[in-house]
C-alpha cells in the first residue's frame, strides 16, 4: 500500500518555493552526491540506471535530452553504448560543474551542457528522439507543466523515460523499505552532508502520485501510451511514455 505522510517542517513539494529549495539543496551536496548514491543504495542504482537505458530504444544518431541530469550518469552510460548527440540539462549549476568535469575526465564528446528548468525546456519543438529523467521527476514544482514540455521537444514517436523511487508493493518489504529510508538513510547522510537532504529524499517519495497516477499525467500530456516496470520489488520504478506520430 502507497502511503501518503505530512510534511516535515521547511520541506516544499510543490509550487515555486519548491523549485527554490530543490536547487539550493543540490548545489549544497553536490559534492557528495555520487558517493553516497552509490554507498546508500549498496550499488545497486548502477543496476536499475542500466536497466532502464535497455527499455529506452536509443538507436545511434540519436538526439537524448537527459532532463535533472546531475553529474550526468545516465547520460555517460547511454554514450558508452550509442554514438549520440547529449544535451544534460540541469536546474543545479554545482551539478552541472561536477557533470562537465566527469565528461572531460572520461573523454566524452557531443555534450551540450544547459543550465535549465524541465518546465521552461530551452528547446526547440520536435528535436530530440528521447527524453530521460532519473531520480529528478518527483523534485519537480509543477509535474503536468514538464510533461507538457517534454512532449513538446520530443520528435514523433520519441520516448520518454522516467526512472523513480516508489514505495514497494508487498507490505513486508514496505515496511523494511520505510525503516531504512526514514531512519537508517537520513542519519548516514548526514555525517557527509547537509543533513535535512536525506530527510528530504525519503519524505519526496511519500509525496510522490502513486505509479498509476504518473500513467495517468503522461497520457494526460499527449503522450500515446503510458506503462511502468517496477525493479528490486518495486524499489525503483520505470515509467515509459511515446509520443505520437
Amino acid at each position: 500500500m502507497e502511503t501518503r505522510k505530512r510534511p516535515l517542517p521547511g520541506f516544499k513539494h510543490a509550487g515555486e518555493g519548491k523549485k527554490e529549495f530543490v536547487q539550493k539543496m543540490f548545489d549544497d551536496i553536490s559534492p557528495h552526491y555520487d558517493f553516497l548514491n552509490h554507498f546508500l543504495s549498496l550499488g545497486i542504482d548502477i543496476y536499475w540506471r542500466r536497466k532502464f537505458i535497455q527499455n529506452l530504444n536509443i538507436l545511434s544518431g540519436h538526439t537524448v535530452l537527459d532532463v535533472a541530469c546531475g553529474t550526468g550518469d545516465i547520460g555517460f552510460e547511454i554514450l558508452k553504448k550509442y554514438n549520440i548527440e547529449l544535451i544534460n540539462l540541469d536546474l543545479s549549476e554545482n551539478m552541472l560543474n561536477i557533470a562537465e568535469k566527469k565528461a572531460k575526465d572520461k573523454r566524452f564528446e557531443n555534450i551540450q551542457f544547459i543550465q535549465g528548468d524541465a518546465e521552461m525546456l530551452p528547446l526547440e519543438n520536435n528535436s530530440v528522439d528521447c527524453l530521460t529523467i532519473a531520480y529528478g521527476f518527483r523534485n519537480i514544482a509543477h509535474y503536468e507543466k514538464a510533461l507538457e514540455e517534454f512532449y513538446r521537444v520530443l520528435k514523433p514517436d520519441g520516448i520518454l523515460g522516467i526512472l523513480e523511487f516508489s514505495i514497494p508493493r508487498s507490505k513486508i518489504f514496505a515496511s523494511l523499505f520505510t525503516f531504512y529510508f526514514h531512519h537508517i538513510l537520513p542519519r548516514i547522510g548526514s555525517i557527509f552532508s547537509r543533513s535535512d537532504a536525506y530527510r528530504y529524499l525519503p519524505e519526496s517519495v511519500d509525496f510522490f502520485p502513486t505509479r498509476n497516477d504518473i500513467c495517468r499525467k503522461i497520457i494526460s500530456a499527449g503522450f500515446q501510451d503510458s506503462t511502468f516496470i517496477d525493479m528490486t520489488f518495486g524499489v525503483s520504478t520505470i515509467f515509459l511514455g511515446q509520443k505520437s506520430e
